[in-house]
């Protein structure tokens, strides 16, 4: 399919199609008591992560935010818009049994998945918002594939259920991630300008991402020379580092490093970008 972006309209459905049905299959598997599980986003159990999407979701649809005056600012995790939008979905669902959240959950990505089919190329090429700034339509919805696949993941790890850390929707996650790493390693780990970052991701997605800092620093399919630092990480680590899931402080030495081994520590420290 002809684009003038880079976002694919086919695979990017296709991959936020799986995933919903990845995370529908997660979530008719667990008991009752698992809903009430703790997760690793402050304030959430599983059933608030599930809340989250299904609010999302149902805002793209066109749906109302349940009791927009509520006041959720007070929470403490609650610290801007965004998270008050969030919270506010939340709440609305929070004495939902298991049964009436994923009935909820299947009828609104029903929904979302007949509105994304009728739409075309052309629409997903359109500029648009979307929670990194102004971009197009497609990097919007390859946004939400990245976001459901870590709620999906921080569903796993409170129940202790890992899986789903390859294939075409964790592709799509990673190659969302990778764009955060010209601002994390180029402004907040402040790798010096001619520098060289390498990324090697173990795991069951396996990749490696190359950073050099010229005047900013980019993503480049190779580096001009050896690497000023590189990083041996599991790709499920990196990602929840990303995701501000766990503490940099607690993982440092879960990490490989190389070369400048300062520089590596600064950017495993400020790897967390999410909102």
């Amino acid at each position: 399919m002809t684009t003038t972006t880079g976002f694919d309209k086919d695979a990017i459905t296709g991959a936020l199609a799986a995933q919903w049905e990845s995370l529908d299959a997660l979530l008719a598997s667990l008991p009752a008591a698992a809903w009430d599980r703790p997760s690793a986003l402050p304030g959430w159990t599983v059933r608030d992560v599930v809340a989250h999407v299904i609010g999302t979701e149902a805002s793209l649809l066109g749906e109302q935010t349940p009791d927009p005056d509520i006041d959720v600012t007070e929470l403490p995790h609650v610290r801007n818009e965004i998270a008050a939008f969030n919270e506010r979905w939340v709440q609305s669902m929070r004495d939902w049994d298991a049964p009436r959240m994923l009935d909820r959950f299947r009828d609104v990505v029903s929904r979302r998945g007949e509105a994304l089919r009728a739409m075309t190329q052309e629409d997903f090429d359109a500029p648009s918002w979307t929670p990194v700034g102004r971009g197009t339509y497609g990097r919007f919805m390859r946004i939400r594939v990245f976001d459901t696949w870590l709620h999906e993941q921080d569903v796993r790890d409170a129940v202790g259920l890992p899986g789903h850390e390859a294939g075409p929707c964790a592709e799509q996650s990673f190659d969302e991630l990778a764009e955060s790493l010209g601002f994390v390693i180029g402004k907040r780990a402040a790798a010096p300008d001619g520098a060289g970052v390498t990324l090697e991701l173990t795991g069951p997605l396996r990749r490696t991402v190359h950073v050099a800092v010229d005047g900013r620093a980019a993503v480049v399919p190779e580096l001009p020379g050896p690497a000023t630092a590189t990083l041996r990480l599991e790709a499920g680590l990196f990602a929840r580092l990303a995701g501000g899931r766990v503490a940099a402080e607690d993982r440092l030495s879960d990490v490989e490093y190389s070369g400048d081994t300062e520089l590596g520590r600064r950017i495993v420290r400020n790897l967390a970008f999410t909102i």
